[in-house]
């Protein structure tokens, strides 16, 4: 008989159950909210905590400080909220990109969450609050942003899994089912469901923007000001 799997929790060293990973609009912090209320954990966004410590949104540092000074304090974050005891940990987007990240990576156990340009572009929305992609081409910008990290995810990650036309719960008893502590068949999804977070992203029926991941008219699924 298979042993049962051990109950989710951060470990003896403070290191996070899970930890997701992926671009911007794959839904990282509206998922694992999500999964950390199904699972009984405690939930945490890096880029949340980053504005909690600047005080400002973290577009407003992109402009004033610049890249490098933004990515040097992402390093610092990333790096005190994986010892931090949270039970899940949403990294921002553009994380992955320094390689003191990924090495602080190896041995967590991270789910990278799967994006296409489509999806992408609906859930951002061409968002202000997410300065790489504010710019004279944004899809051509998103596009090669897409391109340029699916590498560096799929370095990092334990598992893999697609959000594209998927609900926000469809994603979290996917990502369940990966680590092995739920049933492989997904919830139904409809346009039209009650619950926001049983709604796929609108595709071809939607025009641009319409920013948000299950619902963008209430925003209840829209991501943090994560860019990047």
């Amino acid at each position: 008989m298979t042993a049962p799997a051990p109950t989710p929790a951060p470990d003896a060293e403070g290191r996070p159950w899970v930890v997701l990973v992926g671009p911007p609009g794959s839904g990282k912090s509206t998922v694992g909210s999500l999964l950390a209320q199904r699972l009984g954990l405690d939930f945490a966004d890096t880029d949340a905590a980053i504005v909690a410590r600047i005080g400002k949104p973290i577009a407003e540092m992109f402009v004033q400080e610049g890249e490098a000074a933004f990515r040097a304090l992402e390093r610092e974050v990333v790096a005190e909220e994986l010892r931090a005891g949270h039970g899940v940990l949403a990294l921002g987007g553009g994380s992955v990109l320094a390689a003191e990240t990924r090495a602080l990576l190896a041995g967590h156990r991270v789910v990278a969450l799967e994006v296409d340009l489509a999806d992408g572009m609906r859930r951002t929305g061409m968002s202000t609050a997410r300065p790489l992609l504010a710019g004279v081409n944004p899809r051509a910008t998103f596009r090669a942003l897409l391109a340029e990290r699916a590498p560096l995810y799929a370095e990092v990650a334990t598992v893999a899994v697609t959000t594209v036309r998927r609900s926000p719960n469809q994603v979290v008893a996917a990502v369940l089912a990966e680590l092995g502590h739920g049933p492989s068949v997904l919830p139904e999804a409809s346009p039209d469901a009650a619950d926001p977070f049983d709604r796929p992203t609108p595709r071809q029926d939607s025009t641009l923007p319409a920013p948000g991941f299950g619902s963008p008219q209430d925003g209840a699924g829209t991501e943090r000001a994560e860019a990047r």
